[in-house]
């Protein structure tokens, strides 16, 4: 099989494409360049380029490049900033995986006439009810499903996940033991785009007017203020600039935003809860389950899932969970049986 194996310069997509070769694919590896400004601490430095290249050199297989700078702006970045100035809580990897990875790499993997393509996410393609799904990784602690929950059948036909049966302690070791040079290399953990240098602040300021808001009450009294209301997200508690006061010694946590208003209102944490979440732009791996249908609820990357149903329009959980940031993402699972870990589908909370 000719696989395309989507090389970040990291460890796991450098296992990946080891694993390949050594069953025997004709393994090809291609790094994308995405982002064309100032470097931050994620991927797609020219460092991690190189290390891509590298490791190919060692393993024997050719390396190219994809520029794909311009689809990245459009389909990524711009939409991000955008979210902000919307006062949504956008999860750029997530477009960066509907949009890049396994959009434009996987068209070009075609157009090369390609039988495959192959990332290294901790995650699994498996079957359920004879359509392609996508599970949870063997290694929970590192699991990256939640990222991938918009995976249909088109993509999951042509994808492998290689280090999906292997914990993160497993692939190290393999590196070391092939001598990769990206063995004991640290997991990128920012926003490839977000400059070291300034942060997110200074990358929106550039972008989009940043204004300041008013902090106030669940009960409407004004409390504070912050410099970039565009900044605060729904279930913020640090860098708002609040003492708990003594006759309410209780954290506050932002539990609403309105641009329009100029205000990010704090409350109790039992102000934060809610038991139904409205989702959009949802996204099923092979067709929605029936309206009452039971499903898990994930609502954060490494988040706990919680028994819920879907009732067609919204996600109706079985307990109470902190409220979900409009923009970010919330995956369904299916709940019980053999594969009990497969993603059924998600979507965006709406604001």
């Amino acid at each position: 099989m000719r696989v395309l194996v989507a090389m970040s310069g990291g460890v796991d997509s450098s296992v990946a494409a080891l694993l390949l070769v050594e069953e025997g694919h004709e393994v090809v590896g291609a790094t994308m360049k995405l982002w064309g400004g100032p470097a931050g601490s994620g991927c797609c430095s020219v460092a991690d380029v190189d290390d891509a290249r590298r490791v190919a050199q060692q393993l024997g297989i050719p390396h190219h490049v994809f520029n794909f700078t311009a689809e990245f702006e459009q389909s990524v970045v711009g939409p991000y900033a955008d979210a902000h100035a919307r006062g949504l809580t956008p999860n750029p990897c997530i477009a960066c995986n509907a949009h890049l990875k396994f959009d434009r790499f996987l068209v070009r993997a075609r157009q090369l006439g390609f039988d495959a393509i192959a990332t290294g996410h901790h995650a699994r393609v498996g079957w359920s009810n004879a359509a392609r799904c996508l599970r949870r990784g063997r290694d929970v602690a590192k699991d990256q499903s939640y990222v991938l929950y918009m995976l249909g059948q088109d993509e999951l036909s042509a994808l492998l996940l290689p280090v999906g049966e292997l914990t993160k302690a497993e692939v190290r070791a393999l590196a070391s033991r092939a001598g990769l040079r990206t063995a004991r290399k640290p997991d990128s953990q920012d926003v490839c785009f977000i400059p070291t240098d300034g942060g997110r602040e200074r990358f929106l300021g550039e972008r989009i007017a940043l204004r300041p808001g008013r902090l106030v009450t669940t009960e409407g009294q004004e409390v504070g203020e912050v410099g970039a209301l565009e900044l605060v997200t729904v279930g913020q508690r640090r860098g708002l600039g609040l003492a708990a006061p003594r006759a309410r010694p209780e954290r506050r946590y932002v539990v609403g935003v309105d641009l329009a208003k100029g205000t990010a209102t704090v409350g109790r944490l039992e102000d934060l809860l809610v038991s139904r979440v409205v989702l959009q732009d949802v996204r099923w791996a092979s067709g929605p389950p029936g309206p009452g249908a039971a499903v898990e609820a994930q609502t954060s990357a490494h988040g706990r899932p919680v028994p819920a149903h879907w009732d067609g329009e919204a996600v109706c959980l079985g307990q109470p969970v902190r409220k979900v940031a409009p923009g970010q993402a919330v995956v369904l699972y299916q709940p019980d049986g053999l594969l009990g870990d497969a993603v059924l589908g998600g979507g965006a909370a709406a604001g």
